[in-house]
Order: structure tokens, then sequence, then C-alpha cells
């Protein structure tokens, strides 16, 4: 049986880190970032594009989980409402898997340091830090399993979930 991780969390919690840590843990797997799935300049989110990334997300894990070379299959993206993670799944064929809804978190003053970093980086915008800490209360009533991140290495992340 293959195994589907769905791996969410607020911006800046290490879902991508995390995830291709995860790839490289386990054997015959295969990660997709939800984000590559609607990189465009300038970002637009409309109706037509929620519905377009969608597609582009299921069609991709569709494709990965009807091939035989994967056993497991790695996805992480911002899912901070219940809605998105059931409308991925309610176009999956997943069947044959064994789905593991997963949600990364970690304490406000940690995600606050981690998105400050990338702010000054350049790889976030300064608005990214404002939505990210508005959302994190929403991940309570997610139908998912809860990480907490804080204090932990990436590898020592991926682990636990490796675990599951």
């Amino acid at each position: 049986m293959k195994k589907l991780y769905l791996i969410g969390g607020p911006m800046g919690v290490g879902k991508t880190a995390v995830g291709q840590e995860l790839k490289r843990k386990l054997s015959r797997s295969v990660f997709l970032d939800g984000d590559w799935c609607w990189d465009a300049n300038p970002f637009q989110v409309t109706a037509e594009t929620q519905k377009m990334v969608l597609e582009n997300i299921c069609f991709l894990l569709n494709q990965f989980i009807r091939c035989s070379a994967y056993e497991h299959i790695i996805f992480c993206w911002v899912m901070h409402e219940q809605s998105i993670i059931d409308g991925i799944l309610s176009n999956l064929e997943t069947t044959n898997c064994e789905i593991k809804a997963i949600s990364l978190l970690c304490a406000a003053d940690e995600l606050r340091e981690r998105l400050s970093r990338g702010i000054a980086a350049g790889r976030r915008e300064p608005d990214v830090l404002e939505r990210s800490l508005a959302r994190m209360p929403l991940y309570d009533q997610l139908n998912t399993i809860k990480i907490n991140t804080s204090g932990k290495t990436v590898g020592e992340i991926a682990e636990e979930l490796a675990r599951l």
C-alpha cells in the first residue's frame, strides 16, 4: 500500500525543507510542493487561478499515485482550511493509499523569527508575516496530525513523520 503524506502548515514553518528531507529518508519516494503548481508573476488569487492550481496539484498527485516506481508520495502546501484538504483528497485515487494528513506548527515567536529571516534575505514579501501569524489558529480546527516543530531540526521532524 502506498503512503500519501499531505503536509500543511503556516508559511515559514518548514514544510518544504521537511518534505525534501522526508523524501531522502523514505525509499521509493517523490515530493511535490504545491507552490510549484502556481508560481506566477504577478501572483494572482482569483477563482480561475485557484481552480487551476487545485487541478494541477491533483493531476500530479494522481500521476504519482498511479506510478509503480513510487511508494511514498509527499505533498506540502499551505492548507489552513479543511476544505482545501478535503478538496484535494476528493479528487485523488486513494483506494490503495494510506493517507497521513499532517499540520506542522511552531510557537508564534519562532514563526515570526523564521519569516523575518526570509523577509530580510529577500525570499519572502513583508506581508507574509501578518498573514501567516493570523492563520495559525485555523490549524487547530483541522482533522490532521499536529506536529510541533519548535526547537526541532528538519531531520528530527522528518524522522518523526517517517514513523507515522
